[in-house]
């Protein structure tokens, strides 16, 4: 449990994507990256203190396919502090959903990035799935390349499921905020049911962020949320922790959004604003009993 003298009194900022990562844990076959080194949730929270970061979503690496157990080892450590995002199998159980739910869990993740074929997700079974999840008021987490958003963003919109989208949405650099996939974001963003996660600037083929920044304001500042992707896999010698925060002073110079950006609409998105620890964690054992007895 974490020391009641290192819990934040009140969210000053959220930082939205970051990893927990050990080698020796089993890894999947079909994976696009592998861990470099052991990253702590002990050795995170250090982070945040440091850089006045009072609260994280710890998401779900692809490479450990549906394996949460880390995951959810971590939220159970600082559960007033932090929040997760899983990867699950359509044919997890509902006591299996729940029981993510209770650890902490507020989201799903599709990690599709770098895959030749995509799932079925109009098949029934992934139905069945989105209305499990919006049923436990999560979100649904897509990472995928912005040529093939286009097409399968929309599609999720419709079922009914809050959107989050990592990393600007990955844009094809060579089309910009003209890449199809970009502009189906700034659709969803417009519509409200759609949040984008401005990180990780250096997976963006080389483009400037900023154009992207511009971009996602001028269609809802309220819709937009900041992480660093800590540990940052694949860059890990390359990045530093204080300098994903001094990117997002430099992109949006201005305060009042900044904490739009940083902890109001996290706060609302990710579930702080229940107030975390035992009080969250009665509230979504709640929401379990409710669901159980309907």
């Amino acid at each position: 449990m974490e020391d009641a003298a290192a819990i934040p009194t009140a969210l000053q900022a959220v930082d939205a994507h970051a990893h927990v990562l050990k080698r020796d844990l089993p890894l999947v076959a079909n994976r696009h990256s592998a861990p470099k080194r052991d990253a702590t949730v002990e050795e995170y929270i250090a982070l945040l203190d440091g850089t006045g970061v009072s609260h994280g979503l710890l998401t779900a690496p692809s490479f450990y396919g549906s394996d949460n157990s880390l995951l959810t080892a971590s939220l159970r450590k600082f559960p007033q502090r932090l929040r997760g995002s899983a990867i699950v199998d359509t044919a997890i159980t509902d006591d299996a959903l729940n029981a993510l739910d209770v650890a902490g869990v507020v989201g799903m993740r599709l990690n599709w990035f770098r895959r030749d074929v995509l799932p079925d997700y109009a098949a029934t079974d992934y139905r069945r799935l989105f209305e499990r999840v919006r049923a436990l008021e999560w979100h649904v987490e897509i990472y995928l390349e912005g040529a093939k958003l286009a097409a399968v963003l929309p599609k999720l919109r419709a079922y009914g499921v809050r959107v989050v989208v990592d990393h600007f949405g990955s844009p094809d650099p060579s089309r910009g905020v003209r890449c199809p996939g970009f502009q189906a974001v700034l659709e969803g963003v417009r519509a409200g049911d759609t949040w984008v996660k401005l990180s990780a600037p250096y997976r963006l083929g080389g483009a400037d962020p900023q154009t992207y920044v511009d971009a996602l304001l001028a269609a809802g500042p309220q819709q937009l949320v900041w992480a660093t992707d800590w540990p940052f896999v694949g860059f890990e010698d390359a990045i530093t922790y204080r300098q994903c925060v001094q990117w997002l002073r430099e992109w949006i110079p201005d305060a009042d959004t900044r904490r739009i950006i940083l902890a109001d609409t996290p706060a609302r998105l990710f579930g702080f604003e229940d107030g975390g620890g035992a009080i969250a964690s009665a509230t979504r054992s709640s929401k379990v009993e409710e669901r159980k007895s309907t």
